[in-house]
């Protein structure tokens, strides 16, 4: 048998556990409609953010554009995003969200509310609050 006790009381190495855990779920009834937690997540933020760049996304996201923009070239292969050159600015390409795009994202959508539904269930409303107050506190940890 393998031991894991002085790993458990490590907050860094439960988190790691738990986003295993939702990530792998979400993944799973994500693929489903053929999309990555990853896409869902830039889908989202190109339909609450249209003509964003994709500087000003992966920024937000705190993810390294290297990371982002073939995922965002994936989604425009696959039509259900836009990049356009700026108008005000010809080093940047502006997100747009298309017709297909939000379908498929409607149909995310109630894929990611019902995985959030099933966590919710199992720690309850409250928990629910208090987990997203205490990551929000890791968030900026430095």
């Amino acid at each position: 048998m393998v031991r894991t006790a002085p790993l458990q009381e490590s907050i860094g190495y439960a988190l790691r556990r738990a986003q295993g855990a939702v990530y792998s779920t979400l993944n799973d009834a994500l693929a489903r409609i053929s999309l990555r937690p990853l896409e869902f997540t830039l889908l989202v933020m190109v339909a609450e953010n249209p003509g964003a760049s994709q500087s000003g996304v992966c920024d937000a996201l705190g993810i390294q554009k290297a990371n982002c923009v073939p995922t965002m070239s994936e989604l425009e292969r696959r039509g259900l995003i836009i990049r356009r050159k700026s108008t005000s600015d010809a080093r940047l390409y502006e997100l747009h969200i298309t017709n297909k795009g939000k379908r498929i994202l409607q149909r995310a959508g109630e894929v990611q509310s019902s995985h959030e539904q099933r966590l919710i269930d199992r720690i309850g409303p409250d928990g629910r609050e208090q987990l997203l107050r205490l990551l929000g506190k890791l968030t900026d940890f430095k």
